[in-house]
């Protein structure tokens, strides 16, 4: 007899269908696990024959074969071992195959019968619940996979609930789904708390508004970090399509608490002494990065030319393509890495380049070579650049209170509305159009390509040509600009985003000249040579 019990692998965020199958056959008494299992699996032979010997059962005396099937994908982790043990259940005759065969099952075993809690409850829920089919899992996650809406979720805390359900003799109740965590706190960080530093707040309700890369330089105290951590608090909430994509990335990397999902956006910061596997994802398991954790959120990266080299480098294609593609020899994943990233920096080693009060000794040399370690393809990709001087002391304990988050937050947020209310009228124009010469299949097209769209950051360049197009006196400004100072192709494109961004924080229909000429205040080419607003634009 050969017993199968659904479980899952993870690849990226992909789950893939796992056939585990048991056989117990006559021959020489022996516990073997094939289908190319990692170390962890392996040892989850001794893990299941503790926990069965724990409940008063014995493994048969016969020759125990466990095929994890496909056999060529690597198996790895610990939550092997509750379907291994169920399917030896199965066997012996302990629990009824029929009925178990329809649960995908996965959980960690401790010695005693135990369930411990393993990573990737939630898209496992989920890949379930489009089988139709049910979950069984460790009760400390089973709030997680009552999100995804799955009719037929077991939770036990041992095995021994799992037996006694299915005989009958117990029924374990469908965990609960837990409330949503409270989204944005205003009272802990509040951008009234900063001093002074207007024009940095207003650069920083500019990339909020559209969801565009900021890169800070200032010396050491001046407030960058504040300005940092407080903008994940005036981004709006996440709709539930992404609460739930984002959900299943922390699931992944086992950092869902108790299965309480939040609508805020994530925010990370890492030390700059994080590797390129830490920053982008990747390791021996390939498992998913801080950019990926940040998706749909911020990632701060504060002292930037800190960081090593070579994981700034890994950043820049998934700066672009929204997805972090991680390859190995023996796997290749693909995890979403839709962040807005968030750099500070101090302008030179000691970080007083440039102050008179206290001037760098070693200057222009020391800035310079410390700010050569950030390539021109990376500072490109930022779409604001913003210096933040230092507040003077009279300052910090005269100047009045700035604008609350929730004032700034409710401008981004109407602002995010105009630029999704302008896709959603483009879509239906040109659904229209389409439909009435193709039919509803042509018409439907345009839409569901244009549904990862979030903010005017996302914006492809063939759509902006037709949303951020600005007038006659913008557009000359525009191209003045990019032929005096030589602004790439990506920085013409990333100034018409930002331009977009400024119209619709001041509800404007047209990009005019004022828009395009404050979007090009917040590029720079060359600050070491000249710190002049017209040398910055580049």
């Amino acid at each position: 007899m050969v017993a199968h019990i659904p479980t899952v692998a993870f690849e990226g965020i992909s789950v893939v269908d796992i056939d585990v199958q048991v056989q117990a056959a006559p021959g020489l008494p022996a516990f073997t696990i094939v289908g190319l299992p990692d170390k962890a699996v392996g040892e989850s032979r001794e893990r299941v024959r503790a926990a069965l010997h724990a409940l008063g059962l014995a493994l048969p005396p016969k020759r125990i074969v466990v095929n994890l099937s496909p056999a060529d994908l690597l198996k790895e982790g610990g939550h092997y071992d509750l379907p291994i043990a169920l399917g030896l259940l199965a066997v012996i005759g302990v629990v009824p195959v029929d009925e178990v065969a329809r649960y995908v099952a996965l959980g960690e075993l401790a010695l005693d019968g135990s369930l411990a809690n393993v990573s990737g409850v939630l898209p496992a829920a989920v890949h379930a619940a489009g089988r139709e089919m049910g979950l069984i899992c460790p009760a400390g996650q089973g709030g997680e996979a009552a999100w995804a809406g799955n009719g037929d979720v077991l939770a036990p805390n041992n095995l021994l609930q799992v037996i006694n359900h299915f005989k009958g003799s117990q029924v374990l109740a469908q965990p609960l789904k837990p409330t949503l965590a409270a989204g944005c706190d205003r009272n802990a960080l509040d951008l009234a708390d900063v001093k002074g530093q207007e024009s940095a707040k207003r650069a920083l309700e500019i990339a909020a508004a559209g969801g565009h890369n900021l890169l800070m330089t200032g010396p050491p105290g001046a407030g960058k970090s504040m300005l940092a951590a407080r903008l994940a608090d005036l981004l709006p909430p996440l709709e539930a399509s992404e609460v739930l994509e984002v959900s299943m990335i922390q699931s992944l990397a086992g950092e869902l608490d108790g299965g309480q999902l939040t609508d805020k956006r994530p925010f990370r910061d890492p030390h700059h002494s994080a590797s390129m596997a830490a920053l982008v994802g990747g390791g021996h398991k390939a498992k998913p990065g801080e950019m990926s954790l940040a998706h749909l959120g911020v990632l701060f990266l504060d002292e930037l030319p800190e960081f090593d080299r070579r994981a700034l480098e890994a950043l820049r294609q998934p700066l672009e393509t929204g997805r972090v593609s991680v390859a190995r020899a023996n796997a290749h994943v693909t995890y979403p890495a839709r962040v807005q990233l968030v750099g500070a920096m101090n302008p030179c080693r000691c970080g007083h380049f440039g102050d008179p009060a206290r001037a760098c000794t070693r200057a222009p040399k020391c800035a310079e070579s410390y700010q050569s370690r950030l390539s021109g393809p990376l500072v490109d990709r930022f779409d604001l650049h913003i210096e933040v001087p230092p507040v003077p002391p009279v300052d910090l304990g005269i100047a009045p209170a700035g604008e609350a988050s929730a004032a700034v937050a409710g401008r981004v947020a109407e602002a995010r509305a105009a630029q999704r209310r302008r896709l959603v009228e483009r879509d239906g124009a040109q659904n229209s159009a389409r439909g009435n010469a193709g039919g509803n299949a042509g018409g439907n097209t345009g839409g569901n390509a244009r549904n990862n769209i979030r903010d005017n950051a996302s914006v492809p360049d063939a759509l902006l040509a037709e949303i951020a197009d600005p007038d006659p006196e913008g557009r000359r400004l525009l191209v003045e600009a990019c032929e005096r100072f030589h602004i790439t192709a990506r920085g013409y494109h990333r100034v018409l985003r930002v331009s977009r961004t400024i119209a619709d924080l001041a509800g404007s229909a047209t990009i005019s000249r004022a828009h395009i000429a404050e979007a090009l205040a917040y590029r720079r080419m060359e600050p070491l040579r000249d710190t002049s607003p017209l040398r910055a634009v580049g």
